[in-house]
């Protein structure tokens, strides 16, 4: 696998190797030894998977320590944009945000450590998401930003804001400089 670091301390772009002949293909999607050796050690706990339409939203999203979760993420089936954004006090990159496409067909994935919001919007009719967290779901811990927060400025790619599906958690979010965050920074 190749690992590129991307502007944001901490969140990772790993690329698989596929090799692909007239059955299909093959591919390695983690290797502990390897994640480690590059990344640094992270206990996943939990692999979740969720199925979304075109023109879903969901995000962002993020759960407060000591229930604040690293993910990997990836797309099994269709195509996403999906975004990390810095909440970690103290960052040279705090309330940046990264974007990445995820597909089925690049087999990307996008690894970002605790102290990032997330949120993915389905560019394709589907598209079947799965992610391995550190930390179990708590929904007292649970928190989120708005998807649209002017001062984020972050570029969904969403040509009719109007086709937008969310859930109601997700449109009641607040503002980044609103949100409940106790997450720092450190190298």
């Amino acid at each position: 696998m190749e690992y590129i670091e991307t502007k944001l301390p901490g969140v990772w772009i790993i690329e698989p190797k596929v090799f692909s002949d007239a059955r299909g293909y093959f591919m390695e999607a983690f290797k502990q030894a390897e994640f480690d050796g590059a990344i640094g050690k992270v206990a996943f706990i939990q692999d979740n998977e969720s199925c979304s339409t075109k023109g879903v939203l969901r995000g962002l999203h993020y759960q407060l320590a000591p229930f604040s979760q690293a993910k990997l993420v990836r797309v099994i089936k269709g195509c996403v944009l999906d975004v990390a954004v810095d909440m970690r006090v103290g960052s040279p990159t705090y309330g940046k945000y990264i974007s990445v496409e995820l597909s089925e067909t690049n087999k990307r994935q996008l690894y970002m450590p605790q102290g990032f919001a997330h949120g993915f919007q389905v560019l394709s009719d589907e598209a079947v998401f799965i992610y391995k967290v550190d930390n179990p779901y708590t929904p007292s811990h649970e928190r989120g930003i708005r998807f649209d927060d002017p001062e984020l400025g972050i570029d969904w790619r969403i040509a009719d804001p109007s086709g937008i599906i969310l859930s109601g958690k997700d449109r009641e979010a607040p503002l980044f400089r609103e949100a409940e965050n106790n997450f720092t920074y450190s190298k």
